[in-house]
């Protein structure tokens, strides 16, 4: 597969390992940046182990898997990104951290690169307010895992240019994605819609009407969900569930976003779900 341009991915947590896989197995060369070395080499690490599994079930060659490590490079200083044509942003929804970020990552690039954010709930046009270019900024939200989902919501801002949004989602379709463009509304369509879903189900399970189990199996079987809205939860991690919910109730002051305590209460245990070993479901056995 021929190299194409550089891709930066800043955030190496569960959505920038994703990425960064996905843009290297789709021929791009990648800088996979954080401030901290052990977060870095911690989601190559995570890269590497989910390309062995790829291999392992035959999905791709030892060769492929090579190559896609090869494309991606882990780096510290965020001045490594120059020489990006696209920067996809990953880091927490927090607003003041992406601002930071986003204003560093605004100031090293070149005029003509992309700057895209991958936020879940915040407002593409606030953010592209702290930026000199807002024109070359944009929401690209892709979804957990990012490998395996075709969705990505292309979320214009009141400045974003035309351009930016062809290029962007001709970025996200040479990934094998489907792009489809939504408003710049909090949650924008799939996460306004899935997480007071989540929180119902958590509703339910404080209420009693069920175990964790049965209100999982109801939807798989009842909605024909591939997975339950507890289940899908642990995936997430409930601290970014919470951060959503809570997000969305700021943003539309309804109570059907307000975050349930069977959330909030593990998030404060630090049961978080699949990556701390518990949440709605026990993992660590």
């Amino acid at each position: 597969m021929a190299q194409r341009h550089t891709i930066g991915i800043v955030g190496t947590g569960t959505m920038g390992q994703g990425l960064a896989q996905t843009a290297a197995q789709s021929g791009y060369a990648v800088v996979f940046q954080n401030r901290r070395q052990e977060s870095v080499d911690r989601g190559l690490e995570a890269i590497r182990k989910n390309l062995e599994r790829l291999v392992s079930k035959q999905k791709l060659t030892e060769t492929e898997m090579s190559d896609t490590l090869e494309r991606i490079r882990g780096v510290v200083p965020i001045e490594e990104l120059k020489g990006c044509e696209r920067v996809i942003e990953c880091a927490p929804e927090d607003l003041e951290l992406k601002r930071d970020l986003l204003q560093k990552i605004d100031a090293i690039v070149s005029d003509e690169a992309i700057i895209a954010t991958n936020t879940s709930s915040l407002s593409i046009t606030k953010l592209a307010s702290y930026l000199r270019r807002p024109a070359h900024f944009v929401g690209l939200h892709f979804f957990n895992p990012v490998p395996l989902m075709k969705l990505v919501e292309v979320v214009r801002g009141m400045r974003t240019s035309d351009s930016t949004v062809a290029a962007v989602r001709g970025l996200a379709e040479s990934f094998g994605k489907v792009p489809i463009d939504v408003k710049d509304s909090p949650g924008f369509v799939v996460n306004r819609v899935l997480f007071p879903m989540i929180n119902e189900a958590a509703f339910t399970l404080q209420q009693g009407v069920a175990s964790p189990e049965a209100i999982d199996e109801c939807m798989k079987l009842g909605c024909n969900h591939p997975l339950g809205p507890l289940a899908l939860a642990d995936l997430v991690g409930l601290d970014v569930v919470f951060a959503i919910l809570e997000s969305l109730y700021r943003e539309y002051g309804e109570p059907r976003y307000a975050p349930c305590l069977e959330i909030k209460k593990r998030v404060e245990a630090g049961w978080l779900g699949r990556k701390s070993g518990r949440g709605f479901y026990n993992y660590e056995a």
